[in-house]
């Protein structure tokens, strides 16, 4: 039982640092392209419209791979694979 509880803390660390270091690459990217974007803008004001829908593009696909983050780590806390090979 012990060994139990040490994986379930191990998987809760894992967890948690999993989290925090998924979703602060995420952030990071969407505030470098916000800036940049606007950085385009201010020297091209003309292609603004093209811009700012290649921002909302990437600025997507960012939100995409932040909820895949999380969905893997809510796997691995809720579903642990290894778990199975724990408990026999």
């Amino acid at each position: 039982m012990h060994d139990l509880s040490n994986f379930m803390m191990a998987s809760s660390v894992a967890v948690a640092l999993g989290i925090a270091l998924g979703v602060t690459g995420p952030a990071i990217a969407a505030g470098w392209m916000i800036s940049r974007a606007m950085d385009a803008v201010s020297h091209r004001p003309e292609a603004e419209p093209s811009i700012m829908r290649l921002l909302f593009i990437g600025l997507a696909i960012v939100g995409v791979l932040a909820l895949a983050v999380l969905v893997i780590v809510l796997i691995v806390l809720f579903n642990n694979p290894l778990l199975e090979y724990l408990l026999r």
